[in-house]
């Protein structure tokens, strides 16, 4: 069965099951970009029938849209919201006409829905069209980006919670090696004495700085151009129907929304994903930082650091039999490097904007989202198949320490700096531990200093001593 929609460009012939229409086949066919479609990102999908919904009970409250007409547009966005039909939303993320492809693929799939709850054929559009109707008082230019950012704040909460669980995994292993001795290191070479569990903490504080950037990203996102249609001057609009539209994807949402001061401006404006996505580099680029940690602190088992011991995942070579690799901070690792990336596609479109509009919203749209979502699964697969299984090599960590000729940083508010140097050149030069020089043959300390001073409460938490 099928039937047979027309738009200003000619007729075609669509399957009966389809709720879309002509103009969203139309652009189906003519983006075939990254073959992923809208429907992949369940949050849009709802996000358009939040907004669509605010605009249909707007329009109703202020007379300008029938009430019966109205109400059937509310239940089909209730459809979306609940997550129904999201098959049917096939355009591809990456599309020209700044979204409204994807904008009139809401609109059909809803004018559809509502046609079919009235007891309506699909494609009836003179009973409830997805232009006039569904469409009524908007455009792409001020639907898609509040869509858009509504479904970014439903997305970042997931991925928040999944930042604030790793980094209560990285607390947990902190208290975990709270008593475990190493040696820290700088520039690659031997500093001076920590617990494992301080290494640790840190990871899991750097992680938690994420959180609240990434928190205070997202308000940003609540300003919204909800009302100002084509370039921001509201043509078409109610008068009163951008502050009502935005108070009600309020109410629906829990979210308070903030109509923009200038809708011109706020139409064009594309600097929240700038931020955003500036954030989210931010939180890859110390994400690579700990998983090149992790990977040293595991290096060997026998011919590296082997500080740490990482999770054993799968064999890691095909000729070398027993090998393991450090899987799960390289897969982290790259995607990393791909939300990196994709901070300069964001920047390059957001810099591409044009007098009243940003065609590019799309790409940016596809950017943000990939992003998030695939440093979501990465970071929720660091935790679970890393994080949470690693165990310390104490004893190993511990005979580091001692044999370390760092610490003779502990012997120089004592000793002196000249002095600690010469001693550290001799350890270097013989291979004679500290201890020996200092106690034994040099007798600059007693060995009950000695003890006191490299105890390990004092190595890990320093007292000043003059």
């Amino acid at each position: 069965m099928a039937r047979i929609e027309k738009d200003f460009l000619g007729e075609r012939e669509l399957p009966d099951s389809a709720y879309y229409g002509v103009q969203t086949l139309r652009g189906k066919e003519n983006f075939h970009i990254t073959g992923l479609p809208m429907s992949t990102e369940p949050y849009f999908v709802k996000a358009f029938g939040y907004v669509k919904k605010a605009a249909a009970l707007a329009n109703r409250d202020l007379g300008v849209l029938d009430t019966k007409v109205a109400d059937a547009i509310i239940g089909a966005c209730n459809r979306l919201i609940a997550g129904d039909m999201r098959d049917q939303f096939i355009t591809d993320f990456i599309q020209g006409g700044a979204g409204t492809s994807t904008n009139m693929n809401a609109n059909e799939v809803i004018a559809n829905l509502a046609l079919e709850s009235l007891g309506r054929s699909k494609g009836e559009y003179s009973v409830v069209n997805p232009n006039d109707h569904v469409n009524f008082g908007q455009s792409t230019n001020d639907v898609y980006p509040t869509a858009f950012r509504l479904a970014l704040i439903l997305r970042l909460g997931s991925y928040m919670e999944a930042l604030t669980r790793l980094q209560e995994a990285f607390f947990a292993k902190g208290r975990e090696f709270d008593k475990v001795l190493k040696m820290g290191r700088t520039h690659l070479q031997d500093a001076v004495p920590m617990s494992l569990g301080q290494e640790f903490h840190g990871w899991g504080t750097t992680i938690g700085e994420e959180v609240q950037r990434i928190a205070e990203v997202r308000e940003l996102l609540k300003e919204i151009n909800l009302g100002a249609t084509a370039i921001g001057t509201t043509v078409t609009a109610h008068p009163g129907y951008p502050p009502l539209a935005t108070q009600h994807l309020s109410d629906l949402t829990g979210f308070r929304f903030i109509l923009a001061g200038d809708l011109i401006e706020a139409t064009s404006d594309t600097g929240a994903y700038v931020l955003l996505s500036g954030a989210l580099k931010r939180t890859s680029a110390k994400l690579t930082k700990i998983c090149n940690d992790l990977r040293l602190l595991a290096s060997g088992p026998r011919c590296g650091f082997n500080e740490i011991n990482l999770p054993q995942m799968q064999p890691g070579s095909s000729i070398m039999p027993g090998k393991v690799n450090p899987v799960i901070p390289e897969v982290v690792n790259q995607t990393s490097f791909l939300v990196i990336g994709l901070d300069l596609t964001v920047t390059l479109a957001a810099s591409a904007g044009q007098l009243q509009l940003n065609v590019m919203e799309p790409v940016i749209t596809f950017a943000l989202f990939t992003s998030i979502s695939t440093m979501e699964n990465a970071v929720n697969s660091l935790r679970v198949n890393c994080v949470d299984g690693i165990t310390a090599n104490a004893d190993r960590t511990l005979q580091m320490v001692l044999n370390s000729l760092g610490i003779v940083t502990a012997l120089k508010t004592t000793l002196g700096y000249k002095q600690c140097a010469e001693i550290a050149h001799e350890g270097y030069e013989t291979g004679k531990s500290l201890h020996d020089i200092v106690v034994r043959e040099r007798k600059l300390l007693t060995q009950e200093k000695w003890d006191e001073v490299f105890s390990f409460e004092n190595l890990v938490s320093p007292k000043f001593e003059q």
